[in-house]
C-alpha cells in the first residue's frame, strides 16, 4: 500500500499562490486524469469501507462529488451531495460555518438521508476541517450517523482533525508541512 500511496502523492501538483498569495494549492486533477491512479485511489478507499455497512456516501462540493460518487458506486451505497446555497432544487437544511477569512454555508436536501443512515463523508482534501464539520452537522440534522470522514489529502499542519472531533478521520495522503 505504501508504494501505491507514493504513486498517488507524485501525481498531486503544487500550485503556488492559489487561490491567494502564500497558499500552496494541492491540485488533484492530474491524479483524476490518470485512469489507473484514479481507480487506485478509489480502490484504496473502498477497501477500507467495504465491510463498514455504509448506507450513503456524502460528497462535499465540488471535488468531493468526484471522489464520493465513484466510491459510492464501488461500495454499492447511495450518494448524497452537500452544496453551496441556492444550488439544490428541493427543500434544504443549511448550516453556516467559520473559515479562516470569513464564513460559508452548506445545504443538503431535507430528504437526503433516512434516520440512522450510516454515512461516510468524503472530500478531496481536509485543511482546517470547517467544511467537513459543517457537513457532519447536516448529517446530524437529518438524524444520520457519521461513520467516518475520508479524504484523499490531509494538510495535517492545519490540524483539521481536531475540528472534527468526535468523528473518525482517514486520509490517504498526509502533508505535515506546507
Amino acid at each position: 500500500m505504501e508504494q501505491e500511496i507514493a504513486e498517488l502523492r507524485r501525481a498531486i501538483r503544487d500550485i503556488p499562490n492559489f487561490p491567494k498569495p502564500g497558499v500552496i494549492f494541492k491540485d488533484i486533477t492530474p491524479l483524476l486524469g490518470n485512469g489507473r491512479l484514479f481507480k487506485q485511489a478509489i480502490d484504496l478507499l473502498a477497501g477500507r469501507y467495504r465491510s463498514q455497512g455504509l448506507d450513503v456516501v456524502l460528497g462535499i462540493e465540488s471535488r468531493g462529488f468526484i471522489i464520493g460518487a465513484a466510491l459510492a458506486y464501488r461500495l454499492g451505497a447511495g450518494f448524497c451531495i452537500v452544496r453551496k446555497p441556492g444550488k439544490l432544487p428541493y427543500e434544504t437544511h443549511r448550516t453556516t460555518y467559520e473559515l479562516e477569512y470569513g464564513s460559508d454555508t452548506l445545504e443538503v436536501h431535507r430528504d437526503a438521508l433516512r434516520p440512522q443512515a450510516r454515512v461516510l463523508i468524503v472530500d478531496d482534501l481536509i485543511a482546517t476541517g470547517g467544511t467537513a464539520a459543517a457537513a457532519a452537522a447536516l448529517v446530524s440534522k437529518l438524524e444520520g450517523e457519521v461513520v467516518e470522514c475520508a479524504f484523499v489529502i490531509e494538510l495535517a499542519f492545519l490540524r483539521g482533525r481536531e475540528r472534527l472531533k468526535p468523528y473518525r478521520v482517514f486520509s490517504l495522503i498526509q502533508y505535515d508541512s506546507e
